[in-house]
């Protein structure tokens, strides 16, 4: 989604119902359908730039979309963009390092800690920088024949900084990271990524037998390199380089897809295929990033763990909707899949609208869908540097297919399955008043989920069989995917707008969006038997809450927009609702984050027919999450480096942050 700028958006279409019938994977609760602009008739240029009220996370962006037409009714058009984001930093500053044991009055490290409270963390966003290039063209070439295109190149480069480590410094003898002889200045490894987006399509629509066409040829693929500086490995001494590739991967799709409608009197028939392939790479880092034990913060990947795996799939699909009445409509969709790797689904949906009256209409529908696992899941191995108690070790990764994690009775990946139930009722009033309330309830079973930390027991005395593993691969914890948790999530939608509300010399608009959910887990985690009988818990209350919690289950925003003549007013209140931490072991270690309300004020100005300007104040009143309270556990907010909540997501914690922009068009 990212990889689309705004600027080259003409609109979004959400599909709420469940629609794995008709699309296949993924659309298990809808579609997000991104319309892209068309327009020839002027070009649009935007420049924007920010910073946040603690003068940090300057920004600057600028936008370019236009176009041409092709002939008398062809048309091509284009949008550049590019970003520059600096990063934030709202780490805490607890003085000390508990994590460690290193006191603020510590003989060795008491200056640095007190020069450097944060003990050097940063924590936010990262420095960024983005450039982008979409196209977006059509030509007919006849009455009923038009070919299209679409192009879109994404490159993102991301610096964002590991763990700093307090008592570091003796780790460096060769001083290959401070001036020989100083005082410490900290351990600062970075962690940078270099990503490149590529999607390309093109298609005809046409006429086959009074049938509406559709052959469309899309590629695309994402690949990211990962490169860590500012450190070093140990086993290499004073040859140690400090910045390393540590290897990276890509991700490719091939996708082929012919559909075809037509109406006959009140039956709607359509039928289509697609044949897609995808392919997933893994690649090695340079050799002095893997070897020994590897990098500190990130190791390598080695060459054992790089790879090129890839699959097949074929989907077919049909969809019949028969209008009983002008009044009632019935559908419905039916849709096979066949993969190469795991086999096949069949999915299908009813669906029915009935219109009360010319203001008011009903729908409801029911369906099946299913998500086939992603070669990630499948394939991802790594090794990564994590806190584990009060030290920092290597936790492994296994994929899905290595001999120790099938020795473990974890079976192979399958696709996750889905029953869902939506309805709704829409409702106008005038031209000026619309509503919408929509309710769903969806099952998942076979959910896959990534475990939690994997490691050794508190007993010294003995050694199971996953300590075994531990110890062969010389590793703390590990991790894996695995089909194991089924849930059930049940909400409500409602929205409501009003517009041209004259007051004064204007006219307000008023709209009110809200989400309430809820997520339940239903019955107990499939845990394999080795692993369950050594006392073993694949995903505990921390893991858990992370699917029940983590998000705000409630979610609501007031917004109301004023034009007076040449100016525009918005102002937007929105309610997150509260999240909660709950602690891996430990209830009376849990921590709800409590509900609040971020507002957004801002003005635009229409100063001349070609030229305008806006300004917005998002987070108005500098609302923060509530601050962490580990009640005693130091790992919980890893020393004090966390002041804010980082492993349940509310909203960001950047503050009050300032934007202005300007907009030209001619």
């Amino acid at each position: 989604m990212k990889s689309i700028p705004f600027s080259a958006i003409e609109r979004v279409e959400v599909l709420r119902d469940g629609a794995s019938s008709q699309y296949g994977s993924d659309a298990i609760a809808g579609v997000v359908n991104i319309i892209l602009k068309k327009q020839t008739n002027f070009t649009e240029v935007s420049l924007t730039s920010g910073v946040t009220s603690q003068g940090d996370g300057f920004n600057f962006g600028a936008d370019l979309n236009s176009g041409f037409k092709i002939a008398q009714k062809g048309f091509v058009n284009f949008n550049l963009s590019y970003l520059d984001q600096n990063k934030t930093n709202r780490a805490g500053k607890p003085g000390r390092d508990g994590l460690f044991g290193v006191e603020a009055n510590d003989p060795q490290w008491g200056d640095y800690l007190k020069n450097n409270p944060d003990l050097g963390m940063n924590i936010g966003q990262p420095d960024t920088k983005m450039g982008a290039l979409v196209v977006n063209a059509e030509y007919p070439l006849s009455e009923n024949t038009t070919i299209y295109a679409f192009g879109d190149i994404n490159i993102r480069k991301g610096t964002s900084f590991a763990l700093n480590r307090t008592p570091y410094w003796a780790s460096d003898p060769f001083n290959l990271l401070h001036d020989a002889g100083t005082t410490y200045t900290g351990y600062h490894p970075t962690f940078n990524t270099d990503i490149f987006d590529n999607l390309g399509s093109v298609g005809l629509r046409t006429s086959i037998l009074g049938f509406s066409s559709d052959f469309s040829l899309t590629t695309g693929s994402n690949k990211v390199d990962y490169t860590v500086g500012s450190t070093w490995n140990p086993i290499l001494g004073a040859n140690s380089p400090t910045e390393f590739n540590v290897g990276g991967y890509t991700f490719s799709q091939f996708v082929g897809n012919a559909d075809f409608s037509r109406t006959f009197d009140k039956v709607t028939f359509g039928f289509g295929t697609e044949l897609r392939k995808e392919t997933y790479e893994g690649r090695a880092g340079q050799e002095e990033s893997y070897v020994g034990e590897g990098s500190i913060s990130f190791p390598g990947l080695r060459p054992s763990n790089a790879f090129v795996e890839s699959r097949n799939n074929v989907g077919v699909y049909s969809t019949l909707d028969y209008d009983v009445t002008d009044a009632f409509l019935i559908g419905g969709s039916l849709r096979y899949e066949n993969y190469s790797d795991f086999g096949n689904n069949f999915s299908w949906k009813v669906n029915s609208r009935y219109k009360l009256n010319n203001d008011i209409t009903v729908r409801a529908s029911f369906s099946t869908g299913f998500r086939a696992p992603a070669l990630h899941q499948i394939y991802l191995s790594n090794i990564q540097t994590i806190v584990t108690g009060d030290t920092v070790a290597n936790e492994v990764t296994f994929n899905n297919q290595d001999p120790i994690i099938v020795g473990l009775g974890v079976p192979k990946l399958h696709a996750e399955k889905s029953q869902n139930i939506s309805t709704g009722i829409t409702f106008r009033a005038g031209s000026n008043f619309t509503a919408s309330l929509d309710f769903y309830h969806i099952r998942v079973n076979d959910r896959v989920l990534f475990t939690g930390k994997i490691e050794k027991d508190d007993d010294d005395t003995t050694t199971n069989p996953i300590e075994e593993i531990l110890d062969a691969n010389n590793v703390k914890s590990m991790k894996f995917f695995i089909n194991a948790v089924n849930t059930t999530t049940k909400g409500v939608d409602i929205v409501l707008n009003y517009k041209n509300l004259q007051i004064g010399d204007g006219k307000l608009g008023l709209s009110l969006a809200s989400n309430i959910a809820n997520i339940k887990i239903n019955g107990q985690i499939a845990t394999p038997a080795i692993l369950k009988d050594n006392g073993y818990d694949i995903f505990d209350r921390k893991e858990q809450s992370r699917i029940l919690s983590a998000r705000p289950n409630t979610k609501v925003l007031l917004g109301a927009n004023y034009d007076l003549k040449k100016a525009t007013f918005i102002l937007n209140n929105t309610y997150f609702g509260e999240v909660t931490w709950q602690h891996a072991k430990d209830p009376a270690k849990d921590q709800t984050f409590s509900g609040k309300v971020l507002t957004d004020f801002g003005v635009a100005y229409k100063i001349t027919n070609t030229i305008s300007a806006n300004v917005m104040v998002n987070n108005l009143f500098n609302v923060y999450p509530d601050v962490i309270d580990t009640k005693g556990d130091v790992v919980t907010d890893l020393g004090g480096r966390f002041k804010y909540p980082w492993e349940v997501n509310q909203f960001g914690f950047n503050g009050t942050t300032f934007t202005a922009g300007l907009n030209f068009k001619f």
